[in-house]
């Protein structure tokens, strides 16, 4: 039976462009409600309209629904967090409340992203410096990809959150969810609704993050 709090309908929020891109925030605390899924392909879709070099769209998208899977996802990557953060010596109680607030996140947002960088139709060059020009460029677009997943999400009426963690972890990652090495992890995107308003770090004034204008 369908709990009653799961047929909660997402609302859209403003279709302005700039109300969009100063709205987005990184949230860190989700209800379980369930997300429709066609909500989630449109925003993938808009993710696969970012520009890419040659055109190539190097970048796949692992959507990871099923609580059996991101409790599995959060526990396995549990320990690879735990043996980094014992690296930096944190304070014990310290490490184990980020890394049980970071376990949370996936345990409790009902949808993940995986943003995976996909080399294998990109170009192959015979030196090293443009091959690296061309994994550069692939990167780049990946976190353009990101942006317009997180743009839409936000305009749809969802919440999301950008973590990392999968770059620390990438075999770890892909052995839980079965994936092939052509998919190289960087990103996890926790996807729900808001339990809670995160606190918004201050941008910087445009006066300092113009360098210079020739």
């Amino acid at each position: 039976m369908t709990n009653a709090i799961d047929l909660v309908p997402v609302q859209p929020r403003t279709p302005d462009l700039w109300e969009t891109l100063l709205g987005r925030r990184s949230v860190r605390a989700f209800s379980t409600q369930s997300i429709p899924r066609e909500l989630i392909e449109r925003a993938i879709e808009a993710a696969g309209w970012a520009p890419s070099p040659h055109g190539s769209q190097p970048w796949r998208f692992v959507v990871v629904e099923s609580k059996e899977r991101r409790y599995a996802l959060a526990d396995a990557m549990a320990a690879t967090w735990r043996n980094q953060l014992t690296m930096d010596r944190q304070d014990l109680a310290e490490l184990e409340r980020r890394l049980a607030r970071s376990m949370e996140r996936l345990q409790r947002a009902p949808i993940l992203v995986l943003v995976c960088l996909y080399m294998e139709d990109t170009q192959d060059y015979p030196d090293p410096d443009r091959q690296a020009a061309e994994q550069t460029m692939a990167v780049q677009s990946l976190g353009a990809a990101t942006q317009n997943l997180l743009l839409s999400l936000h305009q749809q009426g969802l919440d999301a959150g950008w973590m990392c963690a999968p770059l620390f972890c990438p075999d770890v990652v892909r052995d839980v969810l079965g994936l092939g090495v052509d998919h190289q992890p960087h990103a996890l995107i926790p996807v729900g609704r808001a339990a809670a308003d995160p606190k918004r770090r201050p941008r910087r004034p445009i006066s300092t993050i113009i360098s210079d204008w020739q």
